[in-house]
């Protein structure tokens, strides 16, 4: 009963995607018959380059092409001399088993460095978290010890890494959380507008995302990174370094991309700078999960979003 109620999830799912999908006509409908035994599966073709990609998720890449994601996979695209393609689906739970898991893409553009799942490219930038307020405030928060940071509502993603130095300093009073998996009824930039609006104080958000919303705000905003606080948690974790992911068997796929990425890095500090992206140089051999193991065996380790 339990495996057809599973099943019947699944397919609802699926459902439900691909109905958005068809009515974006950008974005091609995914098979969920394909790969099965005796069903269509898609070739691998050495000539493309063929990214894995949600449809609406800016600044990291949109069906329009318009992310700093998608520009530099253009520049890595052609710095290897293949075509540009994309597997649209949305960066949600099970994205990486449609995507690149079925063999439907064969990169997917921005993950921690040490995630296990794919096979990882040398890091290509390092960002972290923020926080971000309203200049008309007068607020002056660049650690945790803020007294400014008690005095209103701070809007933070749940469950993601900022939130342990939140609660080791008890702020939990103070927070308003937002879902980890983010709601397709809002859009990217949906924490940032409610701090524009006023319906928050102070916003905690990964820099990549904070960075281009607050570029594009209409309503001036300061943006301060958040100190590094794994040495006290590692669940605290605030930098990280970023790389595009492969299938974890895609070796020479992974050595190529890595050529690629150390001729054109000039070009990609470039791109992340156009779109506001705070960056700050690779830290290498950084590895969150070596540390957890080494601090707190056993312990999970929350990555960012």
């Amino acid at each position: 009963m339990l495996r057809n109620l599973l099943l019947s999830m699944l397919l609802s799912s699926v459902v439900i995607s691909n109905v958005i999908a068809a009515e974006m006509p950008d974005i091609p409908a995914i098979n969920p018959d394909e790969g099965r035994l005796g069903e269509v599966r898609r070739v691998d073709d050495p000539t493309e380059f063929k990214v894995c990609a949600d449809p609406d998720n800016m600044p990291y890449s949109n069906s329009k092409q318009e992310g700093f994601e998608d520009k530099i996979a253009e520049v890595l695209a052609k710095e290897l001399g293949k075509k540009l393609s994309y597997q649209y689906a949305y960066y949600r739970q099970g994205f990486l088993r449609n995507t690149l898991n079925a063999n439907r893409c064969d990169y997917v553009m921005s993950t921690t460095s040490d995630n296990d799942s794919m096979r990882t490219s040398v890091p290509y930038y390092r960002s972290g978290y923020v926080f971000v307020y309203r200049k008309s405030s007068g607020y002056n928060i660049t650690d945790w010890n803020a007294p400014d940071l008690r005095k209103g509502i701070i809007g933070i993603i749940g469950q993601s890494p900022p939130t342990r130095p939140l609660a080791d300093n008890n702020l939990m009073g103070n927070a308003r959380p937002y879902r980890l998996q983010r709601d397709l009824n809002f859009p990217p930039s949906q924490l940032i507008d409610d701090l524009a609006k006023g319906d928050i104080d102070v916003a905690i958000v990964w820099g990549p995302i904070a960075g281009y919303f607050v570029k594009k705000s209409s309503v001036p905003l300061v943006m301060n990174p958040i100190p590094e606080y794994e040495d006290k948690n590692v669940k605290g974790k605030e930098n990280w370094n970023i790389s595009i992911g492969v299938r974890n068997k895609d070796k020479a796929r992974a050595e190529a991309l890595n050529k690629a990425i150390a001729n054109r890095q000039a070009d990609i500090d470039k791109i992340l700078e156009e779109y506001g992206i705070p960056h700050s140089p690779v830290v290498v051999g950084d590895s969150l999960e070596k540390k957890a193991r080494e601090k707190s065996v056993g312990e999970k380790v929350d990555k960012p979003i």
